[in-house]
């Protein structure tokens, strides 16, 4: 597949004290939310295909059209608190001291503890039971500030490219994080994964609805 120039938008999201519980309007802050440029085709992490094998019914699932979040002070506070609830709830322990093994073991959280991709598993099956639209929640591989594999939730949204991340409450733009982006699901099918590159964008604004 010949890489996709991607829609390249800057967008900058005032965020009011009401969006997301706990946050007064003298802690408002604005988030940057670009498009990432989207890439070929690449490898599907092995993680995700023993998810697969395990659940099934998880991954058996249609070719939708890609669809964005529509994002609002309602979806926006949603996504907050899910990503806050899902960080506090989880204890946090490596895949080694988890699960004996150095092979990536995704899950869901079946006794409370996890490393990042059972955070970011959490949170898109908590918002997909929300009904949030499966083409939007974006499994994604990133290298952290250290250099170090990690895993984060994208939401691709109407205003940009947001992250649910369990190492930050605060949700932010994917280019706020300083992560490299390495790899995420494609929005058609979570089966299906492309590499993510940089972006290079005119700028535009637009405020949460």
């Amino acid at each position: 597949m010949r890489t996709q120039v991607a829609k390249f938008f800057l967008v900058s999201i005032a965020l009011l004290g009401a969006f997301a519980s706990g946050v007064s309007g003298a802690q408002a802050r604005e988030i940057t939310a670009t498009y990432a440029a989207v890439g070929d085709v690449t490898r599907t992490p092995y993680g995700w295909v023993d998810f697969c094998g395990r659940r099934p019914n998880e991954c058996r699932v249609p070719i939708l059209e890609a669809v964005d979040l529509d994002l609002t002070a309602k979806t926006f506070k949603i996504l907050d608190r899910v990503n806050r609830s899902v960080n506090a709830m989880i204890e946090p322990v490596s895949n080694m001291d988890h699960w004996g093994t150095m092979l990536d073991h995704w899950d869901y959280p079946v006794d409370g503890k996890g490393d990042c991709k059972i955070y970011a598993l959490e949170k898109r099956r908590e918002l997909l039971a929300l009904g949030f639209p499966r083409q939007a929640l974006l499994m994604t591989i990133v290298r952290d500030l250290e250099g170090a594999g990690h895993t984060i939730l994208t939401v691709k949204t109407d205003k940009g490219e947001i992250i649910l991340d369990n190492m930050v409450d605060e949700i932010r733009g994917w280019e706020e994080t300083g992560y490299k982006f390495v790899k995420r699901q494609a929005q058609t099918d979570p089966n299906v994964w492309v590499s993510v590159g940089p972006v290079s964008a005119p700028m535009t604004t637009a405020g949460v609805k």
